[in-house]
């Protein structure tokens, strides 16, 4: 029986493989499939889980923003409303201040406007005794006058 190439290939392959199952190759392999798979699949699940919390904390995120946004629009309420009132403030006492300087203006006038009737009226006196005090000295040239001089000053006191 002569042995050719062919047959000395098939005990190669056969040796091969009673070799390789000898060796427990194939479990080998399939334990480290398994392994890579397990490692895969706690990779998706850590992928997974950390995909749900960048959503957890984009949601965090955006109701944070929404509420800074509101606050910020109350802030500005607050401050627009504030700023008015104190507007309106600032306009009432520029009112009340007018009023009162115009009242003070209107009784300076009305005083300085008594003060020059009163200065009128005491130069008019003084100009009526003046008359009367010559009239009456020249009308009395040889009468009393003490008598005369007594009734002028009366008359002085009684107009002033």
């Amino acid at each position: 029986m002569a042995f050719d190439n062919t047959f000395w290939a098939l005990i190669g392959l056969i040796l091969f493989l009673a070799l390789v199952a000898y060796l427990k190759a194939p479990a080998m392999m399939t334990k480290a499939l398994d392994k890579r798979a397990h490692q895969i699949r706690n990779e998706l699940d850590e992928a997974k889980e950390l995909k749900e919390e960048a959503k957890r904390q984009l949601a965090e995120f955006q109701r944070r923003r929404r509420e800074a946004e509101s606050e910020a629009r109350d802030i500005v309420a607050a401050a627009q409303r504030e700023a008015n009132g104190l507007l309106e403030d600032a306009h009432r006492k520029s009112d009340e201040y007018v009023t009162r300087r115009t009242q003070v203006a209107e009784q300076k006038i009305s005083q300085a406007e008594a003060d020059a009737i009163a200065e009128v009226r005491a130069s008019a006196v003084n100009i009526a005794v003046d008359a009367a005090t010559r009239i009456l000295t020249e009308r009395n040239v040889g009468g009393d006058a003490r008598m005369t001089d007594q009734s002028i000053e009366e008359v002085r006191r009684r107009l002033n």
